[in-house]
């Protein structure tokens, strides 16, 4: 065997020839592959080397090709729709700009992108009932140029994805549109000065709009209106913009449960009469000496409920606005929690005022009329367990006197000798601003029942204290006759 083992390696070493693996005793035996059978082989691997690459290179190429292909020009998929044709657009790339001048319905889905390279509106709407869904749109158009604008009324544009280097959705004269569920972000440089940035969507003289759900960051404005009335805007998310929500003469408005975080102002609510501010959440309004979480400038005859301002410069900004409601807000971990410059004939009931660093300043405020607001920071005294406190809380204006004359003074800010002459500062006392009756317990329901029950709890305090002074007092008599 170890000759016929040395011949074979021999043999094989030789000839290059090729050992086949015997299955039935699972060993090497002597059998080989001669040299006559390595010219099939080559050919076979060959062969099947061709195979391969003829397989192969068509998809290489139907890659390349789908790459390089140019984008479908999307105007004359417009201009050969009927009117109220609904347009069901294929999965693939289509260039702008484009104008629609009748009524028909765009749908895409996210493998669908509409670009525009032009400093001119990627689709602009001339008609009234226009549709817009589902697709995404790169729009690379310089401000003022818009990614879509519309001067038709009745449309409706949902679930669109847009990146602009302009602004968004653009409305001039455009009534009863419906923006909804869209997201809009900036898409130029990180660097761009307002200038360069558009809003992410402006209405100018568009009346009874609903602008709703609808995420935007980054771009000038995340919602702008002026001079559009009777708009709701409802469930927006704004994030990293000048200011989340900018709204100009928009009387009989709704702003309701909106989000805004990390812009120089939340929501900046000017000139309006009879507009509801309800609902809202504003955080971290803290990038500039002048960031807010609302601003209220100019607002007359309307409400302001429920909303959340948190973490901002200031919480709540109210100028030169008269006979709003003012209530059920919660004012939390602020700078300034509510500041007032010419604000007259408000009401302010019900609003938690926690952590912050001044719960409040008012200037040139007058007949303001504040009741059953929480303050942490006052020590009241609730005699008849109402709730309530019977000593009245005023926001003493000395500190932000003091400041806006002089800015510097601020580095003194709760300082013990800033403490002491704020103190000391009396003079028209009996025109601060001043919550007659202060809740002493955060966010208790006052009611007769809530009276009758703090009652029993002072009655059962005070029969604890008696207990205790009783066992006190044995005590101290055991421990003496003890020792005796």
């Amino acid at each position: 065997m170890e000759e016929s083992d040395d011949a074979m390696e021999g043999k094989s070493r030789g000839n290059g020839g090729i050992y086949i693996l015997n299955m039935n005793d699972q060993s090497i035996t002597n059998k080989r592959l001669g040299p006559g059978w390595l010219p099939f082989l080559k050919v076979g691997f060959m062969m099947t080397a061709a195979l391969f690459l003829i397989l192969l290179l068509p998809l290489q190429a139907a890659r390349a090709g789908e790459a390089n292909r140019e984008p479908i020009p999307l105007q004359p998929i417009i201009d050969n729709a009927n009117p109220g044709a609904v347009i069901q657009l294929q999965a693939g790339t289509y260039s702008g700009p484009v104008v629609i001048h009748k009524p028909l319905t765009l749908i895409g889905d996210a493998a669908v992108t509409i670009i525009n390279e032009q400093d001119q509106a990627a689709i602009f709407i001339q008609a009234d009932d226009v549709k817009l869904r589902g697709f995404t749109m790169e729009h690379h158009g310089v401000q003022p140029a818009a990614a879509v604008h519309i001067t038709g009324s009745d449309n409706e544009i949902s679930e669109l994805t847009i990146h602009t280097k302009g602004a968004g959705l653009l409305l001039r004269d455009a009534d009863s549109a419906v923006l909804r569920n869209n997201t809009i972000e900036w898409a130029g440089a990180s660097t761009a000065s307002s200038t360069q940035k558009g809003n992410g969507i402006d209405l100018l003289n568009s009346d009874n709009s609903r602008i709703e759900g609808n995420h935007i960051q980054g771009v000038l404005d995340g919602i702008y209106l002026e001079n559009s009335r009777n708009a709701r805007v409802q469930d927006n998310r704004l994030l990293r913009t000048r200011y989340g929500i900018h709204c100009m003469y928009i009387d009989g408005s709704t702003v309701l449960n909106n989000t805004g975080e990390e812009n120089m102002t939340g929501g900046m609510i000017m000139g309006v009469n009879n507009t509801i501010v309800t609902g809202n959440t504003f955080r971290k309004q803290s990038t500039n000496v002048h960031s807010q979480g609302i601003l209220l400038y100019d607002v007359h005859q309307s409400e302001i409920t429920s909303n959340t301002v948190e973490g901002n410069r200031v919480g709540m900004n109210i100028a030169e606005s008269s006979n709003n409601e003012i209530r059920d807000n919660d004012i939390t971990r602020n700078f300034v929690g509510i500041q007032m410059v010419l604000a007259e004939d408000n009401t302010f009931t019900q609003n938690r005022f926690v952590s912050n660093v001044i719960d409040a300043s008012a200037m040139d405020s007058k007949v303001n009329k504040m009741k059953g607001n929480y303050w942490d920071s006052f020590q009241g005294l609730d005699v008849n367990q109402d709730g309530m406190s019977e000593l009245s809380y005023a926001i003493n204006p000395f500190y932000e006197q003091l400041v806006s004359r002089n800015a510097a003074y601020q580095l003194f800010f709760q300082s013990p000798g800033m403490v002491f002459l704020s103190n000391l500062h009396s003079e028209g006392k009996s025109s601060w601003t001043t919550d007659e009756t202060p809740q002493i317990r955060i966010g208790e329901e006052h009611t007769g029942a809530a009276a009758v029950d703090g009652h029993t709890r002072s009655g059962l305090v005070g029969l604890l204290g008696l207990v205790l002074v009783g066992l006190s007092a044995s005590t101290m008599i055991y421990m003496g006759v003890w020792r005796k």
